[in-house]
């Protein structure tokens, strides 16, 4: 579990197809260094990793088939600077939302503008298994980063993001350029209340599969025990 509060960027490298080789040279990076051990969960541009080797300055992780298809780990080129988090420890400060390092698909910056002292940036997606958990004001992980919602379309295919000085500096979203691709998590608290609808709509019934895209609105949920 991750909060969505980067820690410091990481250089990718692929030594081999489906491993994944990161260098910290930030002294953010030593600090993360430190406290890391074998077989630690680190979140790599949102997207939950196993630390299998640990360098003098980095570490290595494998990315299974899976990861590499609904993420977009397998498509950075070398020297491509991603976000690390390492995984929330009890007692930790919780300061964005929680995060699962689950990525659900991907999202296209359309535009990146600076407004006063902020970043108004826009993405589009096609992907109902992200689109359907974007709402306004709710919560999105984009490549790590926890973020709000501040607009998006009534079908989730696009949303808006205001995104803060620190944030903006301490990421990699200041390297972001129209027509890049980004990771994308959905909150995990609306997977759930969906999932617990539809199981009251279908009598409790047992099933552990995708769900059918279900029109979920305020009275849809105060109805099933919600609001």
């Amino acid at each position: 579990m991750f909060t969505g509060l980067i820690q410091t960027l990481g250089i990718l490298s692929h030594p081999y197809p489906e491993q994944l080789k990161i260098t910290c040279p930030h002294k953010g990076g030593d600090r993360l260094l430190q406290t890391l051990e074998y077989g630690d969960s680190v979140a790599v541009d949102g997207v939950c990793l196993t630390v299998e080797t640990i360098l003098s300055q980095g570490f290595t992780a494998s990315a299974s088939p899976e990861t590499l298809n609904r993420s977009i780990l397998g498509q950075h080129s070398e020297g491509t600077w991603v976000n690390l988090e390492t995984s929330l420890r009890v007692g930790s400060k919780i300061g964005g939302h929680f995060v699962t390092g689950h990525v659900d698909g991907s999202g296209q910056l359309k535009k990146s503008v600076q407004v006063a002292n902020a970043w108004e940036m826009s993405f589009s997606l096609s992907d109902s298994r992200v689109a359907r958990y974007i709402v306004p004001k709710g919560s999105i992980a984009v490549n790590g980063v926890s973020l709000t919602v501040s607009d998006c379309g009534s079908s989730g295919d696009w949303f808006t993001v205001a995104v803060i000085p620190v944030t903006y500096a301490e990421t990699n979203l200041q390297y972001l350029q129209p027509g890049d691709w980004v990771n994308l998590e959905g909150d995990i608290l609306g997977k759930y209340v969906e999932k617990f609808a539809f199981l009251r709509a279908q009598g409790d019934r047992p099933i552990c599969q995708p769900q059918p895209d279900l029109d979920i609105t305020s009275d849809f949920l105060s109805e099933h025990g919600y609001l």
